[in-house]
């Protein structure tokens, strides 16, 4: 998976990135430029960002202190002073990438601090690469900045001339938006270590939540996507405490965030969401076009001694039952989700009980990895592991049972007219997506032939063709 860097002087309007099994992203930290040209001459900082879209928020809020504190964010290593290697530690491979990126930073440039969920294992960096000038964990914003400030002079800084938008550096185009509202989590999955580099749940106050998100819009961003280990828990940590914002109280409650997004004009679609009982309050908000009708939810399995033994709350009857009634309250309502195959123990009959679920739920966007250990996850000392060519058959099974389903649900958006947020124009086209499709992970909507747009504009489009993945449109009048 490829590496770029952030180029100030080459912006292009979208973001590059790879989708690598609904898990983990390598993203191409293209951002806006933010003055950079009316500070030559500072400090030069370079930057390589990986992991998910909670790590790329992290990323923009130590660029942004980066910039407003005057250093220059260069895109290549030659010209860095310094390079910030921001890792992601989620799965074996991404730990993988993670060091490799280090080592190639090393090499090109040679003086490296590292930050991120990897950084929770310092050990585990300083042994491979020992060179390294410091180590720190996830949303460690002010150590990072400490660590700059001891190995690359602060620059001589004129709030009045080197100017950062308020609404701070972004790695997105600038149509699009990650909303994080809180960090860490207070579940403890067995397969999972984020709560051990994260912590336990930590929410935002949501005056500040909505603040952002009333920057970000007043900037232009037509689509919040809000992120967290685990949306549907916001405010619990904090009893959903009554805050303020805009002079008015506000709770501090998922439903709340959403009432008050739903308000700003802009699309807001939900990410990582537990499929809580209060979830169901969410639905008639997107069944009155308030935020969009997009549910992310890690299912994860079906069976339920499996989900028992992930440490994961759910039950297919019930969970069936509820999907049910949302498409009734709601019936535009898009699925995405994801799922472990191979998990410790699982026999070939509960497998089957999973593609079964699949079947009958008929979810629109689904991805799935087959299990591997990550170190340190309690999953791991699991009885009855499953041989990797085993797991690598089931997930094959798996994906074959959901292409099917997702190319059938594609074929029924054949004649019908959605609106499309267009992301990209190239020598062939327009490129967009529509309210069923997050960036980076779903579905595209590609225009051929279609030039009078531009990233940001919203179109009405009629769908021609569709395989098992993306659509087919052509530009149709309001």
């Amino acid at each position: 998976m490829s590496v770029k860097t952030f180029d100030p002087n080459n912006l292009p309007e979208q973001t590059s990135a790879e989708n690598a099994k609904a898990v983990k992203r390598s993203v191409s930290n293209s951002a806006e430029r933010a003055n950079s040209e009316l500070s030559q001459g500072n400090s030069k900082v370079g930057f390589v960002s990986l992991g998910c879209p909670k790590n790329l928020v992290d990323s923009e809020r130590i660029l942004t202190q980066l910039r407003t504190e005057g250093y220059d964010v260069v895109p290549s290593y030659d010209d860095a002073d310094l390079v910030i290697v921001n890792t992601c530690g989620f799965i074996d491979s991404a730990v993988q990438e993670s060091l490799d990126t280090i080592g190639e930073a090393l090499k090109e440039n040679g003086k490296v601090l590292v930050t991120g969920c990897l950084g929770a294992k310092e050990d585990e960096i300083t042994e491979i690469h020992p060179n390294v000038l410091g180590v720190t964990g996830p949303h460690a914003y002010e150590e990072v900045l400490n660590q700059v400030h001891q190995h690359v002079a602060k620059p001589q800084h004129n709030p009045f001339v080197d100017l950062v938008p308020d609404h701070g550096v972004k790695l997105t185009p600038k149509h699009f938006a990650y909303l994080k509202i809180s960090e860490g989590c207070n579940h403890r999955c067995t397969f999972c270590i984020i709560p051990s580099m994260r912590g336990d749940l930590d929410s935002r106050p949501i005056g500040d939540v909505l603040g952002e998100a009333k920057r970000l819009a007043n900037a232009g961003v037509k689509e919040l996507l809000v992120i967290s280990q685990d949306t549907s828990a916001y405010g619990v940590d904090v009893k959903h405490k009554t805050d303020f914002w805009d002079g008015m109280p506000v709770k501090t409650s998922m439903l709340k965030l959403c009432e008050e997004l739903g308000n700003m004009g802009v699309w807001v679609r939900l990410h990582y969401v537990y499929p809580y009982p209060h979830v169901d309050d969410v639905i008639p908000l997107m069944a009155e076009g308030k935020i969009l009708p997009y549910l992310d939810i890690p299912f994860q399995h079906a069976n339920k001694r499996i989900l028992k033994l992930m440490k994961r709350p759910g039950n297919a009857d019930r969970t069936l039952e509820r999907i049910k009634k949302w498409r009734e309250i709601c019936p535009e309502l898009v699925i995405r989700s994801t799922f472990i195959v191979g998990f410790p123990g699982e026999t070939e009959e509960e497998f089957e009980e999973l593609l079964e679920f699949l079947r009958e739920a008929k979810l629109d966007r689904v991805g799935a990895f087959a299990y591997s250990p990550v170190e340190g996850a309690t999953a791991n000392n699991l009885p009855d592991q499953i041989d990797e060519e085993t797991k690598q058959l089931r997930l094959q099974r798996f994906m074959q049972v959901q292409s099917e389903i997702s190319a059938a649900k594609l074929q029924q958006r054949i004649g019908n007219e959605y609106q499309v947020l267009i992301d990209e124009v190239n020598s062939e086209g327009a490129i967009g997506r529509t309210y069923m499709d997050a960036p980076e992970i779903d579905g595209l909507v590609y225009l051929s032939d279609e030039f009078d747009v531009k990233p940001g504009d919203k179109i009405w489009a009629q769908v021609i063709h569709a395989d098992a993945h993306d659509v087919w449109a052509v530009k149709v009048d309001d």
